[in-house]
């Protein structure tokens, strides 16, 4: 059970990343004082966490119903993190955890931010969604292991939150310089946990590669 919540806490902070979406929330939120912040903070998070509770419960039956094998989820889901790996790494926007120029452009012309794009894609981004139903998938018929997993997923949120209520202060001791830092080193663990995705992915499918 330890196993599972630290593999399931890992990868939900690196790919969520607590401390790298602070000065995302600070630039969207410039102008406001700080009861709006909150209010910003507090329900963009509570959105996020409903769409991942959505994928949480219906993710599997999602993949049964379209025919995607588990193997080849892993595979999908371990290229798409490998992606938002090199991007963490590399500190480049992509879209995959983070705006693009031109829903940048749209997100500037919208009086509330909490949904696009804070809750999706800042924090509820394909990177999450995709790894919640990974996770669950491997635990199919455990209940315990699969509620065990929706909590630590759900304390990570509590910590993005905790993280835009202290947005100011975070900026103030780690500065944009600390935070990249940070960010490119949950890239790194981000990119091995995605490599052995695809490899357990590519085991499951071609069992002549080897392995039990």
């Amino acid at each position: 059970m330890l196993d599972i919540a630290l593999t399931a806490f890992t990868t939900f902070f690196v790919i969520i990343d607590p401390v790298g979406v602070v000065p995302l929330f600070m630039a969207l939120t410039t102008g406001m004082d700080p009861a709006q912040r909150r209010r910003v903070a507090v329900k963009s998070v509570l959105i996020a966490t409903a769409i991942l509770l959505v994928f949480t419960v219906l993710g599997q039956p999602i993949l049964k119903y379209l025919g995607i094998s588990l193997p080849a989820f892993r595979i999908a889901g371990g290229l798409l993190l490998l992606l938002l790996a090199i991007e963490m790494v590399v500190v480049k926007s992509s879209g995959l955890r983070s705006t693009t120029p031109s829903e940048e452009e749209e997100a500037t012309h919208r009086p509330d931010v909490t949904v696009f794009p804070l809750a999706i894609p800042l924090i509820a981004g394909p990177g999450a969604i995709a790894s919640v139903i990974l996770l669950q998938s491997q635990h199919t018929g455990h209940l315990i292991e699969q509620a065990l997993i929706g909590g630590v997923m759900i304390g990570v949120l509590a910590m993005v939150l905790l993280g835009f209520l202290a947005s100011e202060r975070i900026m103030k001791i780690l500065g944009l310089t600390g935070i990249n830092v940070i960010t490119r080193v949950f890239g790194i663990i981000l990119c091995a946990l995605a490599v052995s995705n695809i490899v357990e992915g590519l085991r499951q499918s071609f069992p002549v590669l080897g392995g039990a």
